[in-house]
C-alpha cells in the first residue's frame, strides 16, 4: 500500500481528504481522494502497490484490456472507437504536420489505434503493462507490444509523436515517466496526454460515483492546472487543449449504473450533453481532455 505525505506533481503538504469512492469493477473497495490545495492535484490514497495492482485489472469489464463487446456500453464504446481512432490519427498528422513518422503509443492495451496508425503509414512501437493485452493485440492486429517496464531502454530523441491515451492516470511512476517520455521526444516532437477531467460537469454532477474517478486503477485525477504544472516541472509545456466530447455520455453511462444499480440512458445522455454544453464555454471543463505537449 502506498500513503502519500505531499503531493506528487508540486510536493506540497497541504493535502485533504476530497471524496471516498468505490471500485465498482473488481474488488468493492472503498478509496479515499486527496487533493493539493496548492496546485488543484487530486490522487488515490492509500492505493496498491505496482506489484499488487494486477489483480484490479482481471474483469472481462475492463474493455482496454478484453475488447469485450458485451453489454449495450461497450457496444456503445466500440462504435464510437471507429470515430475516435480516426480522429486521433487525424490530430496528430495535424500537430506533428508529418503524413508518417515515428510513434510510440503508451499503454496501447489491444493495439486498435497503433493498428490505425500502422495502416497509414507510420512505424510504430506500443507499450503495455498486461500480458492479455498483449496477446490480444497480437491475435487482432499481428501487432506485438513490449511490456511498459521497456520504456526506460528505449533510444532518446527518437519519436515524432508520442501518445497516452488515458493512461498517465494509471502510471505508479508518475514523475519518472513524464520525465523519460521528454527524453524520448525528438526535439520538435509532440506529446499527445488523454486523461479524465475531474472538474468537468459530469464529474461534478456524479461526486463519487463519477465512472473516470475508476479507483483504484486510476492512481491520479488531473485538473487543466496540475497537468500544467506537471508538464512545466519536466521541462515541456502544454501547447493547446481538445475535447473529447464523446467521453462524457460513455462516462455518464457508467455512471448511472454506479450511482442507481442500473443504466438510464436518457438519464445518462441528458447529463452527458449538458457536461458537453457547459465545455462549449469553457474548454476546460469536458469530461476528458486531449493535451497537446512539447518541449519547452
Amino acid at each position: 500500500m502506498i500513503h502519500y505525505e505531499q503531493c506528487p506533481v508540486c510536493s506540497g503538504k497541504n493535502i485533504q481528504n476530497f471524496l471516498r469512492v468505490k471500485d465498482y469493477t473488481v474488488s468493492g473497495e472503498t478509496y479515499p481522494l486527496y487533493q493539493c490545495s496548492n496546485c488543484s492535484f487530486v490522487f488515490t490514497q492509500d492505493i496498491p502497490s505496482q506489484e499488487e495492482i494486477g489483480k484490479y485489472y482481471q474483469s472481462q469489464n475492463y474493455i482496454s484490456h478484453s475488447d469485450t463487446q458485451q453489454g449495450l456500453v461497450n457496444k456503445l464504446y466500440h462504435k464510437v472507437r471507429k470515430i475516435t481512432l480516426s480522429g486521433k490519427r487525424k490530430l496528430v498528422a495535424g500537430k506533428t504536420g508529418l503524413t508518417k513518422g515515428n510513434l510510440l503509443d503508451v499503454g496501447c492495451g489491444t493495439g486498435a489505434f497503433l493498428n490505425e496508425m500502422k495502416l497509414a503509414g507510420w512505424q510504430i512501437t506500443g507499450l503495455e503493462p498486461d500480458e492479455v493485452a498483449r496477446k490480444n493485440a497480437n491475435d487482432l492486429y499481428a501487432i506485438n507490444p513490449m511490456p511498459s517496464h521497456e520504456i526506460f531502454n528505449l533510444p532518446q530523441s527518437s519519436y515524432d509523436a508520442i501518445t497516452l491515451w488515458h493512461v498517465l492516470e494509471h502510471v505508479h511512476q508518475l514523475n519518472e515517466y513524464v520525465a523519460q517520455l521528454n527524453k524520448l521526444l525528438k526535439p520538435a516532437g509532440v506529446l499527445f496526454i488523454a486523461v479524465p477531467n475531474y472538474t468537468s460537469g459530469d464529474a461534478l454532477h456524479y461526486k463519487s460515483h463519477w465512472a473516470a474517478y475508476d479507483v483504484p486503477r486510476h492512481l491520479y485525477h488531473f485538473s487543466p492546472n496540475s497537468m500544467k504544472l506537471l508538464m512545466q516541472n519536466h521541462g515541456m509545456n502544454v501547447k493547446a487543449i481538445k475535447p473529447m466530447w464523446f467521453d462524457s455520455v460513455y462516462v455518464s453511462m457508467l455512471s448511472e449504473q454506479y450511482k442507481n444499480g442500473k443504466g438510464n440512458i436518457i438519464s445518462a445522455a441528458w447529463n452527458g450533453m449538458l457536461s458537453n454544453a457547459k465545455a462549449l464555454i469553457n474548454k476546460e471543463r469536458c469530461s476528458s481532455l486531449i493535451y497537446i505537449i512539447q518541449k519547452n
